[in-house]
């Protein structure tokens, strides 16, 4: 079993970032530039436009000032294609083609002039989408306000086709200001691409999907869910370990972390382990809550941050127990 041991929390005022995602892609090589370029999702009211791109010098971490790499309102989170030459964002606006609902567009990936080409946009067919998430040929969208996700297959031009499955979560948790109803938050595939993990904030529970990557779609797991505990926890995102063997997952309202085993043919999860986010004797006061949960890719640390605490947290994962 992986279990975690609190560092501590440092980098205050940061947290902030990371309910702003930023997403890295190696420059091609013929640009002569080096480095790495870093797409920034954004909510594109008052102040921005939409997509935004940097370029990280990775002797000095320093990042070069933003430039607009594509008009879009409220890209809220990115995702990169494993090959670096797509990009796909979540885009939380009210209806896509006269229909209610929020959006997923794509791109394509100029890596030596650090653009992107609008490729095309499809519905998320729910509301508020929040989170998407790319695995191999398939892309997956969370809709938060809705509490549903969808799944998408694309072209060989990396644009994408309409949703080829839509699932509409149901039920409601013992909070009755945040968890009257479903409030999926995340969807993040496992490593070998075969399932497909959604925290949902108003079930408090990780629904489970399995992906046919031939077909296009997904469908529900056996267990298709795992509870998150205590109730009112409200999970948010989830990480996995690249061997697949564990996963963590991160509570909006509670604060804390969860550390689960993973059976890799069922993909069912088993709870371990739960820690605060906040140092010792920090109790959730009102205003906090957490955003993003992250592995190292050595799996040797996963970082956390808060917000209202304005903190990040970094644990060590003891590959032993």
């Amino acid at each position: 079993m992986h279990r975690t041991h609190q560092s501590w929390t440092l980098l205050l005022g940061l947290a902030a970032l990371l309910t702003v995602l930023a997403f890295v892609v190696p420059l091609a090589a013929q640009s002569g530039t080096g480095g790495t370029l870093v797409f920034i999702g954004t909510y594109a009211s008052p102040a921005s436009k939409g997509i935004y791109v940097s370029r990280l010098d990775p002797s000095t971490g320093a990042l070069s000032t933003p430039t607009l790499a594509a008009e879009v309102r409220n890209p809220s989170y990115l995702a990169a294609s494993a090959d670096g030459r797509f990009l796909y964002a979540v885009s939380e606006v009210d209806a896509v083609g006269g229909k209610p609902g929020g959006a997923v567009a794509g791109y394509a990936i100029d890596k030596a002039a650090g653009t992107l080409k609008p490729l095309n946009t499809q519905s998320t067919v729910g509301t508020g989408p929040c989170h998407v998430s790319v695995a191999g040929r398939m892309v997956f969208a969370a809709n938060y306000g809705g509490g549903s996700i969808a799944a998408y297959q694309t072209q060989d031009d990396g644009s994408l086709k309409p949703a080829s499955t839509f699932v509409q979560h149901k039920g409601s948790s013992v909070n009755p200001d945040r968890q009257k109803g479903p409030h999926a938050h995340g969807v993040v595939p496992d490593p070998s691409g075969r399932f497909l993990y959604v925290p949902d904030l108003g079930l408090d529970q990780v629904l489970v999907y399995r992906i046919d990557a031939a077909a296009g779609t997904i469908a529900p797991a056996t267990p298709p869910f795992t509870a998150v505990t205590p109730a009112g926890s409200g999970p948010r995102h989830i990480a996995i370990s690249r061997d697949g063997k564990h996963a963590y997952v991160i509570t909006e309202m509670f604060c804390t972390i969860g550390v689960f085993d993973r059976n890799t043919s069922s993909g069912a999860l088993a709870p371990v382990q739960t820690l605060s986010t906040l140092p010792a004797g920090q109790a959730v006061e009102q205003g906090m809550s957490t955003a993003e949960v992250l592995l190292h890719p050595s799996g040797k640390f996963l970082y956390g941050s808060n917000r209202g605490h304005n903190s990040l947290v970094v644990y060590a994962v003891d590959a032993a127990k």
